[in-house]
């Protein structure tokens, strides 16, 4: 029996490409857009809270946070500030990688 088993780097240069193409810096910004909601979504959930519940600690609505959980809605850097910190009592790390 073969084991056609690949790690998610494999996959991704499969399908996107190799890193700096063209195809797989607009997967890689999808997806770094995509996670950041996951993250969000993932935090949530994690403290008990409805999207509800988030939204009004932080100043926002329902829809709002559901759009950015889904990769709907970009968020601006003061925003995710807010949500992790006051809504979710976090503290937001960012990093630069060269």
């Amino acid at each position: 029996m073969k084991n056609n088993t690949k790690t998610l780097d494999q996959f991704i240069d499969e399908h996107y490409g190799n890193e700096g193409t063209v195809k797989r810096i607009k997967f890689e910004k999808g997806y770094e857009s995509f996670k950041l909601g996951f993250l969000i979504q993932s935090a949530r959930i994690e403290k008990g809270m409805t999207q509800e519940e988030l939204a009004a600690k932080c100043g926002t609505n329902k829809g709002y946070i559901s759009k950015i959980e889904n990769d709907v809605k970009e968020v601006r850097l003061s925003t995710l500030q807010k949500i992790v910190e006051q809504g979710l009592g976090g503290r937001l790390e960012l990093f630069i990688k060269l």
